[in-house]
Formats: structure tokens, C-alpha cells, sequence
């Protein structure tokens, strides 16, 4: 039977509210399906899919990643063997199960050296892992090629952040034509975000991108951010809960 997960990646420049709105898409997710299997991956170093959903990590793929490194470099390869077949069951292991969802973080980048095998096995594993789920949003870092490398080939959905600077827009352009290349995808578009006014976007230049929902500034979730409160307690009139669910509907994803 051909797997039918959505799986949703959110990228864009730093700074411009990617992780917030990762965060706000699967509160909308939570909400609209609540029958269903949502999985949200962390894939940002910086860990901030975790901050923003109020989820206390104990252990990364790359936490599961260096354990089998270290094995390696000690020469024990049966016991590396082993262990890479323990991944497995490990990362199912740091799933961590929320109320309407369940999380999991990548963790830092690769460290120097190349251990290819292991970093191609950890990636099954987590395309795997996600094939058990409908729906799958992936926080990642400014690039695509990160999802790529680290996380799974195959995202169907691309959501692409930027704000109105001239940077944000160059960046979500250059990710397309990365992602055009490396990633099969099937639908992509962008979230204008924090903007003074509505009636910038037709000054943004997006090239043949098309803008899937547009947020104005939002004092409520400034206001959440202070107080380290989870996105889920943002009431649904708050701009980036509206934007999101804008964006799902845009991208037929509800």
C-alpha cells in the first residue's frame, strides 16, 4: 500500500518566526485531526520546535548517533553492529508523546569526520518512524539541505518563511532552487510573516513563488514568548494561529 503521510518541512532565513509557526501548524494539525498521527521533528540545532511546544527533550537522534560513533572508534564493531540495530528501537524510544502529538529532535550537526553508514541508517530510521504517522512537520534549519541530509529525501510539503526584508525573500528563492533539485516535493509555497502591513507584499520580490497566507505582526505571541508559555495555550484569533491554518487550507493540507 503506497504511504500517504503528509510530511511538511518549514524553512526560511533565521529570525523571521519559522519555529513559532512550525509550533502554530501543529497546534492547527492537533485540532483539525484529532483522530490522527501527528509527529513533529525538531530538526533545528538550536532546538527551538522543543522551546516553543513546551517539550523537555532527553535524548536526540544524534545523542543515539554518537553512541554508535563512539562504539565504532573503539574498534568494538560487533558491539557497533549491535547498536546500530538497537538505534532503531531507540529512537522509538526518544519519541516523546504529547497530548495529540508526538516529538522527536534531531540534535546537533555531524561532527567532523564521515561516518556516512551510520548517518544513512539514522535517516531510514527516521523515515521509517515517520511512515507510521499521517502527518509530519519538520522544524528545520535556514536551509534545505539539512531535511535533505539529515532528516528524509521525500517532503511533500514545503512552507517557506520569510518576512518582508529583501534578505528573508532571496533566501526562501534560493531554497526553492536548492530544494528543486535535491528534495521531491510536491507542493511549496510561502508564509509572508511579521509584517508591519499587509499591503507589503507587493513589494516583495518571490520570483514565481506563491504566498500562502500573510501575517501581520503579532503582540499576543511576543507577549507568549516572554512568559515561555506553550504555543497551544495561544487563543485561535491570535495572527499566527489564523496564518497557519491559512497556509493548510492554501495547501490543501485541511
Amino acid at each position: 500500500m503506497e504511504n500517504t503521510t503528509k510530511i511538511i518541512a518549514v524553512a526560511g532565513k533565521g529570525g523571521v518566526g519559522k519555529t513559532s509557526l512550525a509550533g502554530a501548524i501543529v497546534k492547527e494539525l492537533v485540532k483539525n485531526f484529532p483522530d490522527k498521527k501527528i509527529l513533529a521533528i525538531d530538526a533545528d540545532p538550536a532546538v527551538g520546535l522543543s522551546t516553543v511546544l513546551n517539550v523537555e527533550v532527553k535524548k536526540t537522534i544524534d545523542d543515539i548517533r554518537k553512541e554508535v560513533i563512539s562504539t565504532v572508534e573503539d574498534g568494538e564493531l560487533k558491539s557497533a553492529l549491535e547498536l546500530l540495530g538497537d538505534a532503531k528501537y531507540e529512537i522509538f524510544d526518544a519519541l516523546s508523546e504529547q497530548d495529540g502529538y508526538a516529538f522527536i529532535a534531531i540534535g546537533r550537526p555531524e561532527s567532523a569526520g564521515c561516518y556516512c553508514k551510520i548517518n544513512s541508517y539514522l535517516k531510514e530510521v527516521i523515515t521509517m518512524l515517520s511512515s507510521n504517522f499521517d502527518y509530519v512537520v519538520i522544524d528545520g534549519e535556514a536551509g534545505i539541505e539539512q531535511i535533505n541530509r539529515r532528516v528524509m529525501e521525500k517532503v511533500t510539503h514545503l512552507l517557506l518563511v520569510t518576512d518582508a526584508s529583501k534578505k528573508g525573500c532571496e533566501v526562501v528563492k534560493t531554497i526553492k532552487k536548492v530544494a528543486d533539485e535535491l528534495v521531491m516535493y510536491e507542493k511549496v509555497g510561502v508564509i509572508a510573516n511579521r509584517l508591519p502591513d499587509k499591503s507589503v507584499t507587493e513589494y516583495m520580490n518571490l520570483g514565481d513563488l506563491e504566498i500562502v497566507s500573510v501575517i501581520s505582526n503579532d503582540d499576543k505571541l511576543a507577549k507568549y514568548d516572554i512568559m515561555g508559555q506553550n504555543i497551544f495555550e495561544l487563543p485561535d484569533d491570535c495572527e499566527i494561529v489564523k496564518g497557519a491554518e491559512t497556509a493548510l487550507k492554501n495547501i490543501k493540507i485541511i
